[in-house]
C-alpha cells in the first residue's frame, strides 16, 4: 500500500530524529558539508562575471589583480573546508551504518522472545534486511534524502540569489522590438516556461525509477539467490559436500533461472524499452531546458541590460537553479517510495511485548526452588495442535530430573517455558508457590544456566566465552574447564584462557570440534553458578568415552543444585531421581528408571530399542 507525501513525510522525519539521538554529530556534518559545498560553484560563476565583465570594459589591472586574488583564495578556502568537511560528514556516516544494526540489534534483545520466535517477525525483519540490500530502502535512505534535499536547497537558494537581477534588470528603451523582454507580462511567462520545463526532467527520471519499484520483489528474490548460491563453495563447513556430490550444478540451475538483470530480462527489457525512453527524454529536456536560458539570456544581453560577465553568471546560476529543483523534487518522489519502507521498519521497531514483566524479587537461592508445572498447555502461533499439553509435575530443589522422548514429543518446549521465553497458552507454572509471571523477569531468569542443543560460542577469548563477559575470575573458570572435561584441550592451546575462538578476530584463534565447544557450553554453564541447570542433549556431539566422563562427573557438576538433563540417550537418565516421558507433547510416564524400565510403556520400549545393540542375548 502506498503512502501519501504527508505520511511519507513524518516517517522521515521521526526517521531523522531516531538516527539523530543515536548518531553523534551525524546532521550537523552533513548540514554545514551541504551549505558549504553548495557555496563552492556559486563563488566561482560570482568571480568569473566580474572579472570578464572588467576585461570586457575598463581593464583596471589593480582591479583585475585584487578580482583575480580574492577569487584564487576564496576558492581555495571553500575548497579546503569543502573536503574537510566532506572527511568529518564521512567519518559520521561510517558511524551511522553500525547504528543502524545497533537499532534493529537492540529491539531483538528486548523483545519478548515469544514475539521473536514468531514466523510473522522473522518475514518482516528478513523483508527489511532484503530492501536495504536491494537498493538502500529504510533507514539507510533516509540519511542520503537529507543530503540531496538539503543540498538541492540550498544550491536553489544561492541560484535565486545570483539569478532574481536577471529579470528585474530593465530593458534599455532603445533595444526596440526586445523590448518585450523587461515586460511585467513576459517575464513571467518565461519564469513559468523555464519552471515548467524543469519539472519534466524529474518526472521522467521519476517515471523510470518506478520501474525499479515495479520489479522491486524480483529485485529481492535475485539478491536472495545470489546470498543463498553465489558464496555457498566459500562457506568452510559445505566444502566436503560441494566437492563430494557435484552441488555447483544444482546452484548453478537456480542461478541461470534467475535472468532478472541479465540480457532478455525484466530490467533489461525495461531499460531497452519505456524505462530507457524515459530515461532519454529526461537527458533531451535537460538539454532543451539549457538552450532556453541561453536564448533568453543572450537576447537581453544583446539589448545592452547587462555585460558579458553576467551572461556567464545568470547562464550557470539559472542551470544550477534546475538542477537543484530538479534534484528536490526527484528526492521528495523518492521519498514517498521510502515512505512504504519505513513504515514497515517502524512496524517492526514498535512491536509490543506481550510477557507480563512482574515485580516481585526472586527469594535468595539458600532457601532453595520448588517448581510446579501445573496443568500447563502451549500451543505456538499458528500451529494447529498443542505443543504441549496438561502437564503437571513438581521439581523439588536438589533433584535431577531427566526429560526424554523422541523429536517434537514437548521436551525443548517444557524448558523454554520453564525458562520463560514463552508463556503456557493454558495452566500456570509456579515457583515456590508464586506464578513465575509476577517475579522481575531478569532475576527470575537468573536462577537458569542452559547449554541448548544451538548454543552459540563467540570468536572472544576462551575465557570471556566462559564468563560471558570481558572480565573473570581465571581460578573459577579453570575450575569450570575441568568439570566439563576440557582441561586437556586447554593445556594445547598458545595462549590459555585468552586463546581466542575462531579467527573472526584473531588470526592465531583455534577452531573447536563440535564435542569441544560443547564441553565450553557446559563449562560457561557452570561458571554462571545458578541453582537451577539445564542441559539439552549435552552430550549430543561427544564421543562415547567423553560422554562417560560427563556423566561420571555429573554429580560433582551440579553438586547442590537442581539439574533438569534432555537426552537421546538413555542411559544418562540413570544419574537422575526422576524421569519425565513425553510422548506427542503429553508426559505419559513419571517415576525413577527402575520404576519405569519394568513398567509396560513408553520408556520400556525407548530403552529395549537402545538396549539391544549393546547386551548380548
Amino acid at each position: 500500500m502506498k503512502v501519501s507525501f504527508k505520511q511519507a513525510f513524518l516517517l522521515h522525519k521521526r526517521a531523522l530524529k531516531l538516527l539523530s539521538g543515536r548518531v553523534r554529530q551525524l546532521f550537523p556534518s552533513y548540514t554545514i558539508y551541504c551549505l558549504v559545498s553548495a557555496l563552492v560553484p556559486y563563488a566561482g560563476i560570482w568571480f568569473s562575471a566580474r572579472i570578464i565583465d572588467e576585461l570586457a570594459g575598463q581593464r583596471r589591472e589593480e582591479v583585475l589583480w585584487k578580482l583575480v586574488l580574492i577569487a584564487i583564495v576564496a576558492t581555495a578556502v571553500l575548497t579546503l573546508a569543502t573536503d574537510a568537511l566532506h572527511h568529518w560528514k564521512m567519518a559520521r556516516r561510517a558511524t551511522m551504518f553500525q547504528y543502524l544494526r545497533k537499532i534493529y540489534a537492540d529491539k531483538i534483545m528486548s523483545m519478548d522472545y515469544c514475539v521473536l520466535d514468531n514466523p510473522k517477525t522473522h518475514e518482516q525483519y528478513a523483508s527489511i534486511r532484503e530492501n536495504d540490500w536491494f537498493a538502500g530502502w529504510g533507514l539507510t535512505r533516509v540519511i542520503f534524502f537529507y543530503e540531496d534535499g538539503l543540498g538541492a536547497l540550498f544550491r536553489i537558494l544561492g541560484a535565486i540569489m545570483l539569478t532574481v537581477s536577471l529579470f528585474t534588470i530593465p530593458v534599455p528603451e532603445a533595444a526596440g522590438k526586445f523590448a518585450i523582454l523587461g515586460s511585467p507580462v513576459f517575464v513571467p511567462i518565461v519564469i513559468a516556461l523555464l519552471f515548467g520545463v524543469t519539472l519534466l526532467e524529474p518526472l521522467c527520471n521519476n517515471k523510470a525509477d518506478q520501474y525499479w519499484t515495479k520489479n522491486e520483489e524480483a529485485g529481492r528474490l535475485s539478491d536472495r539467490l545470489v546470498h543463498a548460491f553465489g558464496f555457498l563453495p566459500l562457506r568452510a563447513p559445505k566444502n566436503a559436500d560441494f566437492r563430494i556430490y557435484n552441488q555447483q550444478n544444482i546452484c548453478k540451475h537456480y542461478n541461470d533461472m534467475n535472468r532478472n538483470y541479465m540480457p532478455g530480462g525484466t530490467m533489461a527489457n525495461y531499460a531497452k524499452g519505456p524505462m530507457g525512453l524515459l530515461r532519454a527524454l529526461a537527458a533531451a529536456i535537460a538539454v532543451l531546458f539549457i538552450g532556453l536560458v541561453y536564448v533568453f539570456v543572450c537576447l537581453k544581453a544583446s539589448t545592452g541590460a547587462f555585460g558579458v560577465g553576467s551572461v556567464t553568471q545568470y547562464i550557470g546560476a539559472i542551470t544550477a537553479l534546475s538542477q537543484g529543483l530538479s534534484q528536490l523534487l526527484s528526492a521528495c518522489s523518492e521519498m514517498r517510495v521510502n515512505g512504504m519502507h519505513l513504515r514497515t521498519v517502524f512496524e517492526f521497531l514498535d512491536k509490543p511485548n506481550q510477557m507480563l514483566q512482574g515485580e516481585r524479587e526472586v527469594p535468595d537461592k539458600k532457601k532453595g526452588y520448588q517448581i510446579e508445572f501445573r496443568d500447563v498447555s502451549f500451543r505456538y502461533p499458528g500451529a494447529e495442535t498443542d505443543a504441549l499439553s496438561h502437564v503437571s509435575l513438581t521439581f523439588s530443589a536438589g533433584e535431577k530430573l531427566a526429560l526424554v522422548g523422541r523429536n517434537g514429543s514437548g521436551k525443548t518446549t517444557f524448558i523454554k517455558l520453564l525458562c520463560r521465553l514463552y508463556d503456557p497458552t493454558e495452566g500456570a507454572i509456579y515457583l515456590n508457590g508464586v506464578d513465575i509471571k509476577e517475579y522481575d523477569y531478569t532475576s527470575y531468569l537468573a536462577i537458569f544456566s542452559v547449554v541448548f542443543q544451538d548454543f552459540q560460542l563467540f570468536g572472544f577469548p576462551l575465557g570471556q566465552n566462559i564468563a560471558a563477559g570481558y572480565e573473570y575470575d581465571k581460578e573459577m573458570a579453570e575450575a569450570c574447564i575441568e568439570q566439563a572435561g576440557f582441561t586437556e584441550r586447554l593445556k594445547t592451546l598458545p595462549k590459555g584462557l585468552k586463546t581466542h575462538l575462531y579467527t573472526i578476530l584473531d588470526k592465531e584463534g583455534v577452531e573447536l570440534s563440535g564435542g569441544e565447544a560443547q564441553k565450553v557450553a557446559i563449562a560457561r554453564a557452570l561458571y554462571k553458578d545458578s541453582s537451577v541447570m539445564v542441559l539439552d542433549e549435552p552430550t549430543a556431539a561427544l564421543d562415547p568415552l567423553a560422554e562417560s566422563d560427563i556423566y561420571t562427573r555429573f554429580n560433582q557438576m551440579v553438586s547442590g543444585k537442581s539439574a533438569i538433563y534432555i537426552s537421546h540417550r538413555l542411559s544418562s537418565c540413570r544419574f537422575c531421581d526422576r524421569i519425565a516421558v513425553f510422548s506427542a507433547g503429553e508426559m505419559v510416564q513419571y517415576g525413577t528408571h527402575d520404576q519405569l524400565v519394568n513398567e509396560d510403556g513408553h520408556y520400556g520400549e525407548l530403552w529395549k530399542a537402545q538396549a539391544q545393540y549393546y547386551v548380548s542375548n
